[in-house]
């Protein structure tokens, strides 16, 4: 398929966890078939959530911190 934004090159078609991005090599535009954004946004959003639980194991501090900021 041809790029709808340039019309110049093919996409090309690239998939990161389990999720199909198609990528026009000429314009750099990205394309989301329908759902793909919000799995996106999901993966993503699980990724900084076990970053942030790594953060707090590696520095007790942090969490104790937040612990006594909500309690």
């Amino acid at each position: 398929m041809k790029c709808p934004s340039c019309g110049k090159a093919e996409l090309k078609a690239h998939e990161r966890r389990g999720v199909e991005i198609d990528i026009c090599p000429s314009c750099r535009g990205v394309w989301l078939d329908r759902g793909e954004l919000d799995r996106l946004i999901e993966i993503y959003a699980a990724y900084e959530s076990e970053q942030e639980r790594r953060r707090d194991r590696e520095h007790p501090g942090r969490q104790a911190f937040w612990q006594d900021v909500f309690r």
